[in-house]
């Protein structure tokens, strides 16, 4: 006969779940941007395997895989191929001692700096590139942990998608809140993933492809380069082109291009600023919206945790959490409310 109480061993069995919980949670953090990836890439991917699956007939399994090999063809390798590109042309300007002092000599003739001030814009290009180059994953530096981080991924999305039933229902019986809720937590996380990841890219890209266009037209060098880190960078709302091109059109109006550098700020302000608005407020109306201030702080806090990826995941966890906090105080408020009702009930009984 047991010495505890039924009560007494529920608490323990608790005790001992959340202590293993803690500890494979601390074992998982090195693969924590994977499992993230995961749901990311399955919220994506889910409706075109549902496609698939129920109006093309096609099999389970062969569906995941051939949307798996699509998405390693249209995502990975072209985010691998521009990251590595990326880093090749930061060590090819650190590495350039000529470009560095061609540029202190353009920034002089702006703005007059003394020894000291030069000396610290010297310092800080040199901070800038080596911070950029930890930002960005190489598959020349890190390729085992890359080829690892994506075969767990890929491994996690496959069994998702093949079991996706079965994988859902599970999210709603073990979340700690009412089915209603869970469903709408779902709907809100679809939302919110789409608006991030898609309507955020999307946004990025063209954002992105105009400077490189507006810099090929006025004659400014290296505009894929200069094009794909303005992609980058315009996760970050508002603060993202302007940080490419306003320093660019500066330089060529130190170089006597007049022309070049107020047609770069005129267009830069003028078109690429705003198109950021137009395209925000056509996704608004489809799949919702991240409010900047969301998206600036969820960078701060993603990209010391994932590097560039966490311009993307960054956002991503702070609205999740977000949301989480509103299911929570809906939940609350609806309990409240029932025990109002049932008071009310029984007062009215006695």
């Amino acid at each position: 006969m047991s010495i505890f109480t039924y009560k007494q061993r529920n608490t323990i069995n608790l005790v001992i779940i959340i202590a293993l919980g803690c500890v494979i949670a601390y074992s998982l953090q090195g693969i924590f941007g994977s499992i993230l990836s995961t749901l990311v890439m399955y919220t994506i991917l889910r409706p075109v395997f549902l496609f698939l699956v129920e109006e093309k007939k096609l099999n389970r399994s062969f569906a995941a895989v051939l949307l798996l090999f699509v998405s390693v063809i249209l995502i990975i390798l072209p985010f691998y191929a521009l990251s590595t590109m990326v880093l090749q042309k930061i060590a090819e300007l650190q590495n350039d001692h000529i470009y560095f002092s061609n540029l202190i000599f353009k920034v002089k003739h702006l703005i007059p700096v003394g020894t000291n001030s030069q000396h610290l814009i010297e310092e800080g290009l040199k901070k800038a590139g080596e911070w950029a180059t930890e930002l960005f994953p190489s598959l020349i530096s890190g390729a085992f942990n890359i080829v690892l981080g994506l075969l767990l991924m890929y491994f996690l999305l496959y069994f998702m998608l093949v079991e996706n039933e079965r994988f859902e229902a599970a999210l709603i019986k073990y979340a700690p809140f009412r089915t209603q809720n869970a469903q709408r937590f779902g709907e809100e996380m679809r939302n919110t993933t789409y608006a991030n990841v898609i309507g955020q890219g999307f946004i990025a890209l063209v954002q992105g492809s105009l400077v490189s266009l507006s810099f090929f037209v006025l004659g400014y060098k290296d505009p894929v380069f200069w094009g794909v880190i303005t992609t980058f960078i315009s996760f970050v709302p508002i603060l993202g082109p302007p940080v490419i091109f306003v320093p660019a059109a500066l330089l060529q109006i130190a170089d006597g291009n007049n022309f070049a550098g107020w047609a770069m700020l005129v267009f830069g302000f003028v078109v690429i600023i705003n198109i950021d608005n137009v395209i925000r407020f056509m996704i608004a109306k489809r799949v919702g919206n991240i409010h900047p201030i969301i998206t600036v702080i969820g960078v701060v806090i993603g990209i010391p945790l994932f590097g560039i990826l966490g311009l993307v995941f960054g956002p991503l966890l702070l609205s999740y959490f977000i949301l989480l906090i509103k299911i929570y105080e809906t939940s609350a408020m609806a309990s409240e409310r029932l025990e109002r009702i049932k008071t009310i009930s029984d007062t009215e009984e006695l």
